[in-house]
């Protein structure tokens, strides 16, 4: 076990050594499950959608691009075999006669995927392992990559998959397309939006893929394809991922976590791929100890909490196996992604980004304010727990207008670096934390999938978002399609158009709704503020308070509250078991109305998450007035400064 050394590494303790401990650990215990000719890697647990075939080479494709990675690293020295071990997989896999051969690109889908890993690893270790290759495993490796010229791939960061695959076969003289590389380079183009931010597909989807995804392949394309990439379009991705990480540092907390928000989050450190993509092209504001810091940090943070395994595998689920979280794509080599993010082993020792000492994340120098406004978030990082936490008022992994049910992962009122919502369970089917619901008598609960963005803005240091919401009743039960990420679909029934704004401040979130119409409302109906899901291995501990209303849970190193401000009558803590990869129980405070909504009036509270040693958190008071045709709420802050948050005017009714 390598020693941390705290003079170069005051934050983490982790040097270059630390990762190529772990690199080489996860990479030696995949070994027992492989096949005798190492094409196949079959893991133990749940089988993809897409089967056990394609589950195998996930697992051979992702970890051999974490061997080229060690091999680019170590100028090819290789202690472990890796070059051998993996040719022989290359060979075995990609020979049709041979009983472990892999589907191919042209016949499943997710192979598409992993010949990329195969791909992108071929070049990065191209000095070692290709030029190893006799000319026949060459042809067959060129011939089972080259079932992707021509093919359709999703507009999403699919398209890299195939400019990555055919420029390395252009590179080797295989067969490749012009027309698909100038195709995926306009798709890529069209998934960006402003300030670094791109979201994968057509929808607002802002997740971890536009870091991992489409800022890490765009620059590793670039190296590879040369004069195939202008100038300009390397100029334009650089500046681009430059903005992207000013961003993308503030959105990790103090003990290394990332932010948990988005589909795929078992490939976990691959959250540090974008930070090392900065390291190595240059394309980054930030200091090579801040970008280690980064990495290493989240490299800790899974390490700490049994991510790999006692094993050394990485398994479905986000600290210890958990595979009720995976997406339906999604099989036990999956995890093996992580690998994107130890591209810093691609990095020779003697680079800046591994020998300059580790500088302290924003959330480690102050408390940190900001506004995103592509994604829609308003951000606040506290110094004294160290948690980044998130209030959403822009991605649903959706469009406006849009009536499925809201996605866990991307709809709720807030994400932070030390909260999940609820992925299993009977309540997941209605959002159940961090939600602003019209609950009808059944105790079924509005989604606000499909909202639209009002405004989203930094004012004195205090965040300020609104948007409105056409909620929606959905009943999901016959939905059994694949999971991807986005919300259910089902039938629809409709309930009122609810206006829902946000101040951000510290610890402290003032959260205020108006309800503008009477759609689907009757004398059963409540409307609901639903507060940070607390999740802890044992019984996390609960109260709730009626002057002024108030529910609070306290468990592990979390404490989370919703306090009434105006209008809220009723606080409960809805608890919840086996429901989130982060402890058995699960805690939401939450509060009601008494009575059912009144049309065109506000309704506030004071929505908190802090750490439990973070000491008392000092709560605002408001005032609610009209103020034309819209609704002021002022905040006043313990230190007395104020805020204020309009609602707008409510939207003319459809015709």
């Amino acid at each position: 076990m390598t020693a941390d050394d705290r003079l170069l590494s005051p934050f983490t303790g982790y040097t270059r050594a630390h990762w190529a401990e772990s690199a080489d650990r996860m990479l030696l215990a995949l070994r027992p499950f492989a096949s005798a000719d190492h094409a196949r890697i079959d893991l133990p647990g749940r089988a993809s959608a897409y089967g056990r075939d394609s589950d195998s080479l996930e697992a051979f494709a992702r970890s051999f691009l974490l061997a080229a990675i060690r091999l680019r690293g170590e100028s090819g020295a290789d202690p472990h075999g890796l070059t051998q071990w993996y040719a022989a997989g290359l060979r075995a896999g990609t020979d049709p006669s041979s009983p472990t051969a892999w589907p191919r690109p042209d016949r499943l889908d997710q192979a598409k995927v992993e010949a990329c890993s195969i791909a992108l690893g071929l070049h990065l270790s191209r000095p070692w392992l290709w030029e190893s290759l006799d000319s026949g495993d060459r042809e067959r490796i060129v011939a089972w990559l080259g079932t992707v010229v021509g093919q359709e791939y999703p507009p999403i960061n699919w398209v890299w998959f195939q400019i990555v695959v055919e420029t390395f076969l252009r590179s080797v003289g295989g067969p490749w397309s012009p027309e698909d590389v100038d195709r995926g380079l306009r798709v890529h183009e069209s998934l960006y939006r402003a300030d670094g931010w791109y979201s994968d597909g057509p929808e607002r989807a802002y997740d971890h893929y536009g870091g991992w995804a489409l800022h890490v392949y765009p620059l590793l394309w670039a190296e590879m394809a040369g004069e195939l990439c202008p100038d300009g379009l390397r100029r334009a991705w650089r500046d681009r991922l430059t903005r992207f990480l000013d961003d993308a540092v503030s959105l990790v907390g103090a003990d290394g976590s990332p932010l948990l928000q988005g589909r795929s989050l078992s490939y976990r450190f691959a959250a540090a791929a974008p930070f090392w993509m900065g390291a190595m092209t240059g394309a980054s504001d930030l200091a090579p100890g801040v970008l280690r810091r980064a990495c290493s940090g989240i490299l800790g943070h899974f390490r700490t909490n049994g991510a790999p395994d006692a094993r050394g595998l990485l398994t479905l689920g986000w600290h210890r196996e958990w595979p009720e979280m995976a997406q339906s794509y999604s099989g036990p080599g999956s995890p093996y992604w992580a690998a994107k993010g130890m591209l810093g082993l691609a990095l020779p020792p003697g680079h800046p980004v591994w020998t300059d000492v580790e500088g302290p994340l924003p959330v480690e120098r102050t408390d940190v304010h900001a506004t995103l406004s592509v994604p829609g978030w308003l951000v606040s990082g506290t110094r004294r727990d160290g948690l980044v936490r998130i209030v959403n008022h822009g991605t649903d992994h959706s469009v406006p207008h849009d009536e499925r049910a809201d996605s866990p992962l991307y709809a709720r009122l807030g994400y932070s670096t030390a909260t999940l919502p609820p992925l299993v369970g009977t309540t997941v089917g209605h959002p159940s934390d961090n939600s602003v619901a019209v609950v009808d008598g059944a105790g079924r609960r509005t989604h606000r999938n499909g909202f639209e963005t009002l405004g989203c803005e930094l004012v004195d240091g205090v965040g300020r978002a609104v948007s409105r919401a056409r909620a929606h009743w959905v009943t999901t039960e016959d939905d059994h399609g694949p999971d991807h990420g986005s919300g259910r679909r089902g039938t629809v029934r409709h309930g009122p158009t609810v206006t829902m704004g946000s101040l951000l401040r510290g610890a402290v979130e003032v959260r205020a709704a108006r309800v503008d119409s009477a759609v689907g409302l009757d004398g059963a109906s409540r409307l609901e503020f639903s507060g940070w899901p607390v999740a802890d291995e044992v019984l996390p501990a609960v109260g709730t308070a009626a002057d002024p209303p108030r529910a609070e849970v306290t468990g592990g190193r979390l404490v989370s509250c919703v306090v009434g401000l105006a209008g809220l009558d009723a606080a409960e803590v809805r608890r919840e078991r086996h429901t989130s990869p982060l402890g058995e129980h699960v805690a939401v405070p939450l509060l009601q109305t008494a009575q059912t909504p009144r049309v065109g009036r506000v309704y506030v509270a004071a929505v908190v998450l802090a750490g439990a040693d973070a000491g008392e958190t000092a709560l605002p008071t408001v005032t609610v007035r009209p103020d034309g045709p819209t609704d002021t709420v002022t905040v006043r802050w313990p230190d007395g400064s104020t805020s204020v948050l309009r609602l707008p005017a409510p939207a003319p009714a459809a015709a």
